[in-house]
């Protein structure tokens, strides 16, 4: 009987994502608003190194019980659900700033933008040794590619601009970019001081935007920049009649990563759009609307929303 269910679960698909039980190995403070927690655990044998933008979870414990009540099945997410909610513990989606499968080290970038989120929380207060449970990729299963919005296609320009939020996932996809990539990256941060050293292609030019105050204006330099380079530098076509005001982004995400690039827009252009959503919504408009760029050239994504607390 027991080889028989060994046998079982040996030939049962895996899941695309599993949840990995780690420890904190490393604490290092990158920048007044920048921390990164490095974890480590055997489980890290099996974890995925599709890379650039792979979003994860990052769970967290609950203040009594940790992570006694937390399911570790494959079908976590039902299980979990199913729990009562004082027994629930809540995650968040960051993105993998570096794995090392080897040394069995996964790198995870946490900021703090003043919100008091948990996650934010948490990693400020995280010591070495202090369990943890991640929820990402799985290299043992069949399915790739969960969890990845990056999806240039052919285009031969490259337009990247987020906020702190995502210079984590930013800053992973610049590594692995080929050396003759092109393009443009916008970076809006707190302050100055949170300036980080990138590695990028030459081709790819960096421009990092400090608020003047660290916890107010989002996403205004952003936009700002962003309309001044492409008026500057891209060739207008007709616009697309696509409009967003529909789109609630107080009660909605605002989320479309397209499944397939189309051919790209005016300059060849892709556009790879992240951060506050009221910021990424004026975006996308801009290149959309406004410039003519494919809608399916622009992959755009409203992690969070200025006055609700996240991360």
């Amino acid at each position: 009987m027991t080889h028989s269910t060994d046998a079982a679960e040996l030939t049962q698909e895996r899941p695309a994502f599993s949840n990995f039980d780690l420890r904190v190995r490393r604490i290092r403070e990158l920048s007044p608003h920048f921390t990164r927690v490095t974890f480590t655990g055997d489980d890290l044998a099996h974890f995925g190194t599709e890379g650039l933008d792979q979003r994860i979870k990052v769970v967290l414990p609950l203040p009594d019980t940790g992570f006694e009540t937390f399911p570790m099945g494959r079908d976590w997410y039902t299980d979990w659900r199913a729990l009562p909610d004082h027994e629930r513990n809540d995650f968040r989606t960051y993105s993998i700033r570096a794995i090392r499968v080897p040394e069995r080290e996964l790198d995870v970038d946490f900021v703090a933008h003043g919100d008091g989120g948990p996650a934010s929380r948490w990693a400020l207060h995280a010591t070495v040794g202090d369990r943890a449970i991640i929820v990402g990729p799985d290299a043992r299963s069949s399915v790739r590619g969960s969890g990845l919005t990056w999806n240039p296609g052919s285009a031969r320009h490259l337009l990247i601009a987020g906020d702190e939020t995502a210079v984590p996932a930013i800053s992973a996809i610049l590594e692995q970019l080929p050396d003759s990539a092109v393009g443009r990256v916008f970076l809006e941060v707190p302050s100055r001081d949170d300036i980080l050293t990138l590695d990028a292609p030459a081709g790819m030019v960096i421009q990092w935007i400090p608020r003047m105050s660290p916890h107010r204006d989002y996403g205004l330099g952003l936009v700002s920049a962003v309309r001044d380079w492409v008026g500057e530098h891209v060739r207008a076509v007709a616009g697309s009649s696509v409009d967003l005001d529909d789109v609630d982004i107080n009660r909605e995400i605002l989320w479309d990563v397209p499944d397939v690039t189309a051919a790209p827009g005016p300059e060849d252009m892709y556009a790879w759009i992240a951060g506050e959503a009221s910021a990424v919504k004026t975006i996308r408009r801009y290149l959309v609307s406004e410039c003519g760029l494919d809608r399916r050239s622009v992959a755009f994504m409203g992690y969070w929303r200025l006055g609700k607390a996240e991360g």
